[in-house]
C-alpha cells in the first residue's frame, strides 16, 4: 500500500482502542447530533462480529428492543464512538454468531466466560 495511505490512516485510529471479543455484551457510547446540539446515547447489546483491521475495522452489536432484534455496526476508530464498555464477556466457539438472529428469548443468550 502507498506509504501516503498508511500515514493518514495511522493518524485516523483511536490511541487506546477498545478490548473486547465476540460474544462480549458492550454499552457503546455514541454520539448522536440532532440540529445544532450533540448528545451521546448508548446501545447495550452482544457483539456478533467483528471485522477488517487498522482504521477500517467495524463490529456489529446486536439486542432485542420490545421484541424486535436491531443490529447496529460501528467503525472501531470512528470519532463518534465515544467509548465502548464492556458489561460482561461471553463464552463462544465462533468468530461471527449470526446463529444468534434466529433465536429468541433464553436460546439467544451466550454463556459468560468465567476465569
Amino acid at each position: 500500500m502507498n506509504e501516503i495511505i498508511k500515514n493518514i490512516e495511522a493518524a485516523q485510529l483511536k490511541a487506546e482502542a477498545p478490548a473486547f471479543n465476540v460474544g462480549d455484551t458492550v454499552k457503546v457510547y455514541g454520539k448522536i447530533k440532532e440540529g445544532n446540539r450533540e448528545r451521546i446515547q448508548i446501545f447495550e447489546g452482544i457483539v456478533i462480529k467483528k471485522q477488517g483491521g487498522s482504521c477500517r475495522e467495524t463490529f456489529t452489536v446486536r439486542k432485542n428492543s420490545n421484541g424486535i432484534g436491531v443490529e447496529k455496526t460501528w467503525p472501531l476508530h470512528s470519532p463518534n464512538v465515544e467509548r465502548v464498555e464492556v458489561v460482561r464477556r461471553g463464552k463462544v466457539r465462533r468468530a461471527k454468531l449470526n446463529y444468534l438472529r434466529d433465536r429468541v428469548g433464553k436460546a439467544a443468550k451466550v454463556k459468560e466466560l468465567v476465569k
